[in-house]
Formats: C-alpha cells, structure tokens, sequence
C-alpha cells in the first residue's frame, strides 16, 4: 500500500528509519514515514542511535535552531578507527552545509551571490536552448530515458557553466557527484565504498585546484573565480575553503535536480489528471513544480545535532545528540498540508521543506527550480503521448537524496520521425 497508507505487515516491524534500505521501502518510504509522524513523532530510534523527526513543525524547528555543525573531524575518525575516510572529513569540515554561524554565514554570502533569483532568470533562455539540444536526439525514436538523456546531463552542463570550468568535463563532475552525494544522503557507512569516495574527493580537490591555477591566468566568470576573488572586509577564503565549497556546491546542483526532474516526470505520468490539467494549461508548469517538489522531495532527510539539553515535543534531547530532520515526511504532513497524499498541481499555501529551510536553505533553489520548469515545458510540447515503459523502476541506493536509476519512456512521433507537435513550437 502506498501514498502514506500502513499496511498490516509494516506495524509489526520495529519503527525504524533503518528499513530505508530494504528496497521495497526506499521505492515507497511514506508509509514508514506515516507510522513515524503518528505512533512518534520525535522518537529515538535504537538501530540509528538517534533522533528522528517528522512532522513539520518539529522539523522546521530543527532545521532553524539545531547545530549543522555534525561532520566528524580527521582526528575524530582517527580516534573510531575510520582513519581511511580522513581525506573526505579534511574537504566536509570546510563546507558551508556542515557549519553554523558565523562561518556559513561568511562563506555562503559569497557563493550565493552567483545563484540570486535575478541572476539565474537571466540564464533561462539559455537552459531552454540546452535542454532542447539534449532532446533532439531522441525525438525521432519515440523513447528516451529521462535520467539519461535529461536529467543528469542537463544539470551537469548547467552547473558546470556556473562554475566556470570546461563543459566537456561535466561528465566527470557527475561521476564524482554521484560518489559524493553517497556521504551525504546515507546515515549508513559501508567500507567496500570508502576507497571510491576518498578517490573521488582527492580527484575533485585536483582538479578544481588546477581550475584556480587556470583561472588565475586566465580569468573567467562563474563560482570558481567568486569564490577565489571575494573579499569581505578584507576577509578572504582560503584555497582549502574555496574547493571544498565548489564540490558541494557542485554536488548539490546536479543531484537535486536530476532527482527533481526525475521523480517529477514519474509523479505525472502516474497521476494522468494532473498531466492532463498540465499539458492543457502550461502556465500552471511553476505550480506543478513546487507540487512536485513536495510529492517526491529529491533531498529527504538531513542531519543536525542539539544546539543544548531541550525539549522537542515532550522529547527530552541532550546537547550534541544527532538529530535526523525528514523533510520528505513534513512534507506530507496532514497538520500542514490538507490531503498531503494527493497531488495537487495547483495547490495553494505550499511552503514545503524540499530545500530546507532558515540559514541552510538550498541557494542554489532558484536554478533548481527553473532547470526543473523548463524541462517539463519542453517534455510536454514535444512529446506528447509521454507514457512509462512497463519495466520495473529502481530507486538508487542513496537514502536521503532521492532519486531513480533510470525512467524509460515512450512518446509519439510524427510520420517520418519528426516529433509531433514540432511545427507547433
């Protein structure tokens, strides 16, 4: 049973956020998520050793009040024995997603400034002629992978532009995203993964220290040069600083939203209403979007630690207890969102926790989100007929950022191979 429903089989396991890695519950979380928000909201889960939350105004509590500042430092994975992880904490510990104020403050207002809503506009017209280009190949053959063919590499190319490094390395960056965004969506440590993640970071801190050196002599814009010529009263980011913070910068454009257009192609053409009332009115596409994003948030839970000894909802945390703040369930949570299980593309009074919220919220949301509006307009005026391929969908082994490993679809072309709907564009 999905869409939030709990089946008999699913009261009688222990409550725990660990099932995420039985596969038939990562491909439906929300019923686990359901019986969490109901049986208990705040509660300590024993497999995890820590706190889960799930209704929305507890997460929205945890996400403005407790500590970011949760990533083991090399002398405390030397310490556990997990000394072979050192080169990844060296890079995680400088990234602004795992510090607080004023730290995220001072580096997060200079990246920022390259992801404003003004400045991302700009770059619409330009997505819009890259996200076509993506799909000339695979109009004349009435099928394409959404993944494949979309979703992966239009956020990659987008984001490799933002950054200003060369286009044509954005496969790589997204060979390396993938094996990063593994340390940053699983609460789980699976050492037979440790060498390729380590080899991923010490790759990506090469190559945007090469980058640095590049633009240095030869200057060009993007986040790279940003980053590498702020300057706030008189302060200054330090080389290790800067690439740590184009890696997560990097990683976050490109996996959240392939993972938005992924799992919002899925959500319509498993609701053929709301695809209809689309196609029909495409001015409702931003809508859509932000229903989308609430239906199958792309990033679904995140870490935070107890700022002090506190109350959550009658739960007593202690300080520095690790706390899971599951966006993914406030998200459907029935005290904040009426009929949370329905999709509703023109749902009103939407602020959905999809990219965080307060100090940490996604700056990179605009582009995000306009990424996303474009390659459905695009999908839909060019490919009518969208209908999944009856195959089994699989959702990838990363248990807080959620997405699929492939989405095969078909489409209808005109006589001759010429999409339909082509003239019409």
């Amino acid at each position: 049973m999905s869409a939030g429903g709990v089946t008999t089989s699913s009261r009688d396991r222990p409550l725990s956020l660990y099932h995420l890695l039985e596969p038939e519950v990562l491909a439906d979380p929300y019923p686990l998520y359901h019986r969490l928000r109901t049986e208990d909201p705040v509660h300590w889960d024993p497999f995890l050793h820590v706190w889960v939350v799930t209704r929305y105004r507890d997460v929205v509590r945890v996400l403005h009040d407790f500590s970011a500042d949760r990533t083991p430092s090399p002398e405390q994975l030397t310490r556990m024995g997990l000394a072979e992880l050192n080169p990844i904490a060296q890079v995680m510990v400088k990234q602004m997603l795992f510090l607080d104020a004023p730290a995220h403050t001072r580096i997060r207002s200079l990246a920022a400034h390259a992801f404003t809503p003004a400045r991302v506009e700009v770059l619409r017209a330009h997505i819009r002629e890259i996200t076509d280009r993506l799909l000339e190949p695979v109009l004349p053959a009435g099928r394409m992978d959404v993944i494949a063919d979309l979703a992966e590499p239009l956020p990659c190319i987008v984001t490799a532009e933002m950054l200003g490094v060369p286009v044509e390395d954005h496969r790589r960056l997204k060979s390396w995203s993938q094996d990063f965004a593994e340390m940053l969506g699983n609460f789980q440590h699976n050492p037979d993964h440790a060498p390729k993640i380590v080899r991923a970071v010490e790759e990506m801190t090469a190559y945007f220290r090469s980058a640095m050196r590049d633009q240095r002599k030869r200057p060009r814009e993007g986040l790279v040069s940003t980053l590498m010529n702020a300057e706030v009263g008189g302060d200054r980011l330090t080389e290790e600083e800067v690439i740590a913070n184009c890696i997560v910068t990097m990683v976050g454009g490109q996996e959240t939203t392939t993972n938005l257009i992924g799992n919002g192609v899925l959500s319509l053409l498993r609701h053929p209403e709301e695809l209809a009332k689309l196609r029909s009115d495409l001015s409702l596409i931003p809508s859509a979007v932000e229903e989308l994003l609430r239906y199958e948030s792309p990033s679904q839970h995140t870490g935070r630690l107890a700022p002090a000894d506190l109350e959550l909802s009658g739960r007593r945390i202690l300080r520095r207890q690790a706390v899971i703040a599951v966006m993914g369930a406030a998200n459907r949570d029935p005290d904040r969102f009426p009929d949370p299980d329905r999709l509703d593309i023109t749902r009103q009074d939407n602020r959905h926790l999809a990219f965080g919220w307060a100090a940490h919220f996604c700056f990179g949301a605009p582009l995000a989100r306009i990424e996303g509006q474009i390659a459905l307009e695009a999908m839909l005026r060019r490919m009518p007929g969208l209908a999944l391929e009856p195959v089994r969908l699989v959702w990838r082994t990363n248990l807080g950022l959620r997405g699929l490993e492939a989405l095969p679809v078909t489409f209808e072309t005109r006589p001759g191979g010429a999409p339909a709907g082509w003239l019409s564009r």
